[in-house]
């Protein structure tokens, strides 16, 4: 069982939701799905195991398949970092994330007010930190910045 977040979790969450939303209404054809928690899973072939990020973008329509959840991935999974989450997020999830094929994975941090990036490149994360104050670009999404101040700005 999953104890249920505190509402700041949530509302940073709907912070990046609602830009990823603005973006998708205003560069059609870019991105497919936005999905939370509970509308989408990662299968984790190596541990038996499936994550739900708190975010995933689909840049992809999902594939006529019974076994869509093994094979549609998405380009960025995004988490939202909780007191009791925290190991998980930053030790756990990315060799997961990698394994799948997933592009970019953002581990949004209020306490450290800074935003990692975990970018794939050549097999491999390559990290990128952003802190609250700055604003957050990805070649996957041609034209749009994440304004991390009004993700984890302070309040």
């Amino acid at each position: 069982m999953v104890d249920v977040p505190h509402p700041d979790h949530f509302f940073r969450l709907q912070s990046i939701r609602d830009q990823l939303i603005g973006y998708k209404q205003s560069h059609a054809g870019i991105i497919h799905a936005i999905t939370g928690s509970m509308d989408s899973k990662i299968l984790v072939a190596s541990t038996q195991s499936e994550r739900h990020p708190d975010l995933s973008v689909y840049l992809s329509e999902p594939p006529d398949s019974e076994d869509v959840w093994s094979i549609w991935i998405p380009a960025i999974v995004v988490e939202v970092v909780s007191p009791s989450s925290s190991h998980r997020d930053y030790h756990e999830k990315p060799e997961d994330y990698l394994e799948f094929g997933v592009e970019e994975y953002w581990i949004i941090d209020a306490h450290k007010q800074q935003m990692t990036s975990l970018q794939r490149w050549r097999g491999r994360w390559k990290p990128r930190i952003v802190k609250a104050t700055g604003k957050y670009t990805t070649r996957h999404l041609p034209g749009f910045s994440l304004d991390l101040n009004r993700v984890i700005g302070k309040r």
